[in-house]
C-alpha cells in the first residue's frame, strides 16, 4: 500500500501495489540504493516490475547511479521530493499504456512518515554503526534505536570489514529492541572500473595491480570504499576525501592533480591511477574529466549479501518474500 494521505490506497493495473522500504537511522554509507536496486533485480527475476521511488538527494547523483544500471530494463525510476505525487504520476500512465508495475520501493523511505509501506529494510553501517548515539547534528542518528522496532528485517552492511565482536554488539543492539527480526548481513564486491571519459569501457580489476592509487570520494562512507580498493592488489592507496554529496569544482580538481604529482615524485611512479566512486563521477562527470594528466577510473561495484551464521542469499529471498506476503498479502 501507498498512501499519501490518510488511508488512501492506490492501484495499478495489477490491484493494490506492495510497497517495500529501504532506510537507515544513521547517515552515510548504509548501502541503502545498492539494496534498492538489488531488491529491483530480485522482483525483476521473479516477473514483477518495480518502481523506485527516490529524492534525488545531494545533486541526483544516485538516481543518476540507478538510472545508469537499469537502463533498458523494466524497471522505472521516479524522482522528486514528494514521492507520494511521482508514485500517483507513474501508477496513472501504467493504468493507460502497456506498463506494468507491481511493486514500489522506497529509496531512503524510513522517515518518510506521510508514505505508508508494507515491509521496512533496515540497513546498518557495520563500520559505524550507530556512531557517538546522539541525534542529528550532535551525532549521525536520524532517529533514536528505538526506532529499530519498526523494522521487518534488517541488514548489516560492510560485513566483511567488522570484527567478530563488532557483529555481536550490533546483533545485540538490534534484538534488543527487537528481539525477533531477522538479521542478514551484506557487502560491496567491486565488479569493474571505467574511464571517466567512456562510460561505455570496461576495465579490469587487475589494472590495480602494483599500481599507486590515489581514491577521491564524497561519500558517506569512505572506508569501506578506500579498503576495496586496497584489496585490488594496489602497492599504494592514498586517499582525498570529501564530504557525502560534495560537487567537486575546479579547486578541487587542482587539489586532486597536486596530490597525484606529489605521490608520483615519493613512489616514482607513473601514472598514478585515480579512482572515483560511481557516486561521486554520476554527480558531475565532465568536472572529473579535466583530470587529463592522470588515469582516471570510476570502480562500480555491487551489493551482495554474504552468507553468515546460516543466513544467505535464499534464505533473503525467502524472508523478503514471507514478510511481504503476510503483511500485504494477508493483512490487506
Amino acid at each position: 500500500m501507498i498512501a499519501g494521505s490518510g488511508d488512501q490506497r492506490w492501484e495499478s493495473e495489477l490491484g493494490p501495489v506492495p510497497v517495500i522500504s529501504v532506510g537507515n537511522l544513521s547517515w552515510g554509507g548504509n548501502g541503502k540504493t545498492p539494496m534498492v536496486e538489488y531488491i529491483s533485480r530480485l522482483l525483476v527475476d521473479s516477473g514483477i516490475s518495480p518502481l523506485i521511488l527516490t529524492r534525488g538527494y545531494g545533486g541526483g547523483d544516485e538516481a543518476k547511479m540507478l538510472e545508469r544500471h537499469v537502463q533498458g530494463g523494466p524497471t522505472k525510476i521516479g524522482v522528486g521530493a514528494n514521492r507520494a505525487a511521482t508514485a500517483a504520476s507513474f501508477l496513472k500512465k501504467a493504468r493507460t499504456s502497456s506498463e506494468k508495475l507491481g511493486s514500489v520501493i522506497l529509496d531512503d523511505g524510513m522517515q518518510h512518515w506521510s508514505l505508508c509501506r508494507d515491509l521496512e529494510i533496515v540497513m546498518v553501517n557495520g563500520l559505524n554503526p550507530w556512531g557517538n548515539g546522539n541525534l542529528l547534528p550532535l551525532g549521525p542518528l536520524r532517529e533514536p534505536l528505538a526506532a529499530l522496532e519498526r523494522a521487518d528485517i534488517a541488514v548489516v552492511h560492510n560485513v566483511h570489514l567488522m570484527t567478530e565482536q563488532s557483529l555481536i554488539d550490533v546483533e545485540n543492539t538490534i534484538h534488543g529492541f527487537k528481539n525477533l527480526v531477522p538479521i542478514f548481513f551484506s557487502k560491496m564486491v567491486p565488479k569493474h572500473l571505467f574511464h571517466v571519459k567512456n562510460a561505455m569501457s570496461h576495465v579490469s580489476l587487475e589494472a590495480l595491480r602494483d599500481a599507486t592509487v590515489l581514491c577521491v570520494s564524497a561519500i558517506g562512507s569512505a572506508d569501506a570504499f578506500v579498503k576495496s580498493i586496497g584489496r585490488t592488489g594496489a602497492r599504494y592507496v592514498d586517499r582525498l576525501d570529501f564530504s557525502d554529496h560534495h560537487v567537486f569544482g575546479a579547486q578541487d580538481v587542482e587539489t586532486m592533480r597536486k596530490r597525484a604529482k606529489e605521490l608520483e615524485h615519493i613512489y616514482k611512479s607513473k601514472p598514478i591511477i585515480v579512482v572515483v566512486t560511481e557516486k561521486d563521477y554520476d554527480r558531475d562527470p565532465e568536472i572529473l574529466k579535466c583530470l587529463d594528466s592522470c588515469t582516471t577510473l570510476v570502480l562500480c561495484s555491487e551489493l551482495q549479501i554474504t552468507p553468515y551464521k546460516g543466513t544467505d542469499v535464499d534464505g533473503f529471498k525467502s524472508t523478503l518474500g514471507r514478510v511481504l506476503y503476510t503483511k500485504f498479502f494477508v493483512c490487506s
